[in-house]
């Protein structure tokens, strides 16, 4: 649905435009995952019942995926996906949002199965914890990266 609502946006705005307004929402993102300002982001504050993740590595990351995915049941800790969604609006075209969704899909489930796979006792919650601002840059300047050569390559 994205992909198809960035084809109207995409032909409304002028591409100075949407980069910039890209450009901007990317350092924002980068400043909110450093810690150093804070923006709220949309978010269904339920999480998914730790049922789900119980259902084994594949059906259970597979719905857990889903429904983190699709927004029917999460905190959102990151802004990230919303940068991309932003992206997606903006100036991917539509083969790119049918790759953003499915890598979106895949890094989902290698969470979930990762985090069961791990450990009962806590430590992957612990292990991300006591990284997570690191992880945090790491990523954002990863998904920036990814989607600026994106454009740079369509362009």
């Amino acid at each position: 649905m994205a992909g198809v609502f960035g084809g109207i946006v995409q032909s409304l705005l002028p591409p100075a435009v949407r980069l910039a307004l890209l450009g901007l929402a990317a350092g924002a993102v980068l400043l909110r995952e450093a810690g150093l300002i804070t923006l709220p982001v949309p978010e269904n504050k339920r999480l998914v019942p730790e049922h789900v993740l119980q259902r084994g590595r594949v059906f259970g990351g597979i719905q857990f995926g889903f429904e983190m995915g699709t927004g029917m049941r999460t905190y959102s800790p990151s802004s990230l996906p919303h940068l991309v969604l932003l992206a997606i609006l903006l100036v991917v075209p539509f083969s790119g949002a049918l790759a953003a969704a499915g890598g979106f899909a895949a890094a989902r489930w290698i969470m979930a199965a990762a985090s069961i796979a791990h450990s009962d006792d806590g430590s992957w919650s612990e292990l991300w914890s006591s990284h997570r601002r690191i992880l945090a840059i790491v990523t954002t300047v990863a998904t920036i990266a990814s989607l600026a050569i994106g454009v740079w390559a369509a362009g």
